[in-house]
């Protein structure tokens, strides 16, 4: 990846610029001191922005609505020591999509640095979809609509949700925006948000009108796998909540999420197992609700 890094802090710079090279994450193609020298021009080849929360002239959030102002879409990772989380809440609601605290700890940011990769990664996947179904519509209408596959609001929200539940660098990160994408297309069409069908429906329902396969052998094979990539990531996301509320009961992921996409009782019990170290669990996880409600959530509903 090629990283972009504003921060104040020259000695931090050069701790995050020797932790990228040495860890083969990627390499930083430019620096700043503060947000008012940097503009989109600088950024043109640039995956990543590393920013520091609080600057001199133009802090993180200022300089992160500037840029998304210009024009810059990549993932902005902020990097600050700064514990008040109405301050740290402010600066995700103004674009930031994952932290790195100070004072800089090497197994944090390569941890941190590879799930902005893998979500790079399914975004690019997610891309490739997109192409997919433009090919599709063109063959079947001779045409492609000028709005139907822009990039949405649902899949920005989709996007950033995965990373808050610590699954985008899961494997069925990309299976989960395909639905999505494909919920929102099925609403669009007039049917009831909630009114998702039965997996194996919706997973046939991916497969074959996402990504072309018709062949009924093959169809169940890749059901079959998509259905396990899918209850694995479920899975992450059940036991990541979990954890979260065992460190900190009022952790607010861990608040707001827990009861809305899970049955409580079951992260209770997930977190009971966690305290006396199990690593299976007799938990049952409802994955069709788990897929219902990351749709709401991420529509807002």
């Amino acid at each position: 990846m090629r990283f972009f890094l504003i921060e104040d802090d020259a000695v931090v710079r050069k701790m995050l610029e020797k932790i990228i090279h040495e860890s083969g994450l990627g390499e930083i193609v430019g620096q700043a001191e503060d947000g008012l020298h940097v503009s989109i021009d600088q950024l043109y080849s640039v995956d990543v922005v590393l920013i520091d929360l609080l600057m001199p002239g133009l802090d993180g959030i200022q300089t992160i609505k500037k840029l998304r102002a210009q024009g810059f879409a990549g993932p902005f990772v902020m990097i600050s020591q700064v514990e008040n989380k109405e301050m740290v809440g402010q600066a995700y609601l103004h674009g930031i999509d994952t932290y790195i605290h100070k004072p800089i700890n090497r197994y944090e940011v390569i941890s941190v640095l590879k799930r902005v990769a893998e979500y790079i990664s399914v975004a690019s996947s997610l891309d490739s979809i997109r192409r997919l179904l433009q090919t599709l519509e063109k063959n079947k209408n001779g045409h492609i609509p000028a709005t139907t596959y822009k990039t949405t609001h649902t899949e920005q929200k989709a996007r950033q949700l995965l990373l808050t539940l610590g699954i985008a660098g899961e494997a069925g990160a990309s299976d989960l925006l395909s639905i999505m994408q494909w919920l929102e297309e099925r609403e669009r069409h007039g049917q009831a948000a909630h009114d998702l069908p039965q997996l194996k429906e919706l997973y046939a329902q991916i497969l074959q009108y996402v990504h072309g396969i018709c062949d009924e052998q093959l169809l169940q094979k890749e059901m079959r796998a998509m259905e396990q990539r899918i209850r694995r990531m479920v899975f992450q996301a059940f036991t990541h909540l979990s954890s979260l509320g065992l460190a900190d009961y009022t952790n607010p992921t861990f608040e707001h999420f827990a009861p809305r996409l899970f049955d409580f009782e079951e992260i209770r019990l997930r977190m009971q197992e966690l305290e006396a170290g199990e690593k299976a669990t007799k938990c049952r996880i409802n994955v069709r609700k788990f897929l219902a409600a990351f749709y709401m959530e991420v529509k807002g509903a």
